[in-house]
């Protein structure tokens, strides 16, 4: 087994996808343990570290990477499988910011009243309770949440020599903050550049779909990922798969044009799939699909359309990556 280990230093982190060299390369097969820091740099540690005063934009929401993936060309599909994501850290934190989230209004919604006041929470982590704990800022209220460690950024260069900021989700993947990016999911990405050239970033302790308020449980992690290549196979938006379920989705402005995009291309592919004619794979997916929110607060909106794999026969999905990943990681972690 072909095991690579990589902890970037402050100045290794990547802030684009595009517009920069690879990392390193990898063979398809490899299993990679990465460390990726919190979209805050490690920089926001108590309640009084505003990130306006400690983080300079636009460094923020760094990812690891990128990595070159030998023999990845333009209309190939790189399959990465999350064996785990363990926050690296004791403990997380998450904000408001003024002009930012879901509840007010924003550069692109623009409103006379003030913005939101710029604030901190501080989580205390306990892995061995597998909770992350909240507590209020102006009471004395205190609660355990449930651990459930995703990463809120993964994707490729884009298309076209482009470099877009990590923040932002489209075609490539980017910051599309949806919770199903949890360990035991494979997610599938479009080639658009020789190598793929992948990273990966912003870890969550926990969000809620939509990320309302901007920021999740933002945590450092330990990552590991499994790699794998699809040669030959194209793939139009990023795609997940975990032992359940199919999922695609859509990323864009405004949150029914995402909407729109996740659902065409979870018809499309059910169509693909099944061999069903467009309208009824249409229909299948109108009774059997759900639509969790990935999230409402970025540059880009991005939603995700999820059907039930027992729906749609015994077809191989990319050429049952996710099986062979999953045995790959299981053979890891034994």
């Amino acid at each position: 087994m072909n095991v690579v280990s990589y902890h970037p230093s402050p100045e290794e982190l990547s802030y684009t996808f595009g517009g920069r060299p690879a990392v390193g390369k990898v063979r398809p097969g490899t299993i990679m343990e990465l460390y990726t820091e919190d979209c805050f740099g490690g920089l926001v540690r108590s309640v009084d570290d505003l990130p306006s005063r400690v983080c300079e934009f636009p460094y923020l929401n760094p990812v690891t990477g990128p990595f070159h993936v030998e023999g990845a060309e333009p209309g190939d599909t790189l399959a990465l499988h999350f064996v785990s994501i363990t926050p690296a850290r004791d403990w997380a934190v998450s904000t408001t910011f003024p002009h930012f989230g879901a509840l007010t209004g924003t550069h692109t919604t623009a409103m006379l009243q003030p913005p939101l006041e710029e604030r901190v929470w501080r989580y205390d982590i306990d892995l061995d309770r597998g909770v992350a704990v909240y507590h209020a800022r102006n009471s004395d209220f205190s609660v355990a949440l449930p651990l459930d460690p995703m990463h809120g950024t993964v994707g490729v260069a884009p298309a076209a020599n482009e470099a877009r900021m990590t923040i932002t989700p489209d075609a490539h993947g980017g910051n599309m903050d949806t919770p199903e990016l949890r360990a035991g999911v494979t997610v599938y990405l479009g080639v658009n550049v020789e190598g793929g050239l992948f990273s990966i970033g912003d870890g969550h302790g926990r969000q809620g779909h939509g990320e309302v308020c901007g920021t999740a449980v933002e945590s450092a992690m330990n990552t590991v990922v499994a790699v794998e290549l699809v040669k030959g196979v194209a793939t139009p938006w990023p795609r997940l798969e975990d032992d359940l379920h199919l999922m695609s989705t859509g990323s864009a402005r405004p949150l029914e044009d995402a909407y729109r995009i996740s659902q065409h291309d979870l018809v499309t592919w059910t169509s693909e799939l099944t061999g069903l004619d467009t309208l009824d794979a249409y229909q299948l997916v109108s009774q059997a699909g759900q639509a969790p929110v990935g999230n409402v607060c970025d540059t880009n909106y991005t939603m995700v359309a999820k059907i039930p794999k027992e729906f749609l026969g015994r077809a191989p999905v990319y050429e049952s990556a996710h099986e062979r990943l999953r045995a790959l990681g299981s053979a890891y972690t034994r």
